[in-house]
């Protein structure tokens, strides 16, 4: 067996899934207790800004918008100006026909997924998607529960099923997975400055201190 320097399938890349967001409505917030209001809005934002940057198909999904959830986040849609919410009035996305629909015409087997709640929104459409023969992740720190319980429970049952956690700004990070790729990096160094947290700080502090740049 040789080793060659090539990623590995199961690493997601920009044009090899389609990102659902799910539910990222001020009702559903406001009863979230398993991660801060605010970190999960800049995950949220994170997560979107690297979809809408990398070209990643996208489809976001509310419920009851207009009637009981409130809109979706504003720091998700601003990153997507101009695209249609589908909302629904199911729990589960998954048997939503507008969302099959959109899953369908873009026609991708690999699917992300957050949102919230993640035992409700998040653990019906995963599980109903891979009882379906899809490839799914989760990124489990851009979705939240009504406690810590819920959350972890729901994490459990969905990676014990087979779909594949991860993390916000690890999503990014596999997108653009290479530091020489000269098109995306200012983008990608420019959406962790602004939400990457404490690695953004560090960002900002070598660019300005010396100059620095990771793909030199």
């Amino acid at each position: 067996m040789n080793a060659t320097p090539t990623p590995g399938k199961l690493l997601v890349s920009p044009k090899d899934h389609t990102l659902i967001m799910i539910d990222f409505q001020s009702q559903m917030s406001f009863a979230t207790k398993s991660i801060d209001a605010v970190l999960l809005r800049n995950n949220a934002a994170l997560v979107a800004n690297a979809a809408a940057g990398f070209g990643v198909s996208t489809i976001l999904t509310t419920v009851a918008e207009k009637t009981f959830s409130g809109p979706m986040f504003s720091e998700i849609t601003e990153a997507f100006p101009g695209q249609k919410l589908l909302d629904r009035t199911s729990m589960n996305t998954w048997e939503d026909t507008a969302v099959i629909e959109e899953v369908n015409g873009i026609g991708k087997n690999r699917l992300v997924f957050c949102g919230l709640w993640t035992s409700v929104c998040i653990v019906g459409p995963t599980l109903s998607a891979l009882d379906q023969g899809f490839e799914v992740y989760v990124i489990a720190d851009a979705c939240g529960d009504v406690s810590d319980e819920a959350h972890e429970r729901a994490m459990d049952r969905m990676v014990q099923a087979g779909i594949r956690p991860m993390t916000s700004l690890q999503y990014m990070l596999e997108l653009q997975r290479d530091w020489a790729r000269a098109e995306t990096y200012e983008m990608t160094t420019g959406i962790a400055k602004k939400f990457g947290g404490a690695y953004g700080l560090g960002i900002i502090y070598a660019k300005t201190m010396f100059g620095a740049s990771e793909g030199h």
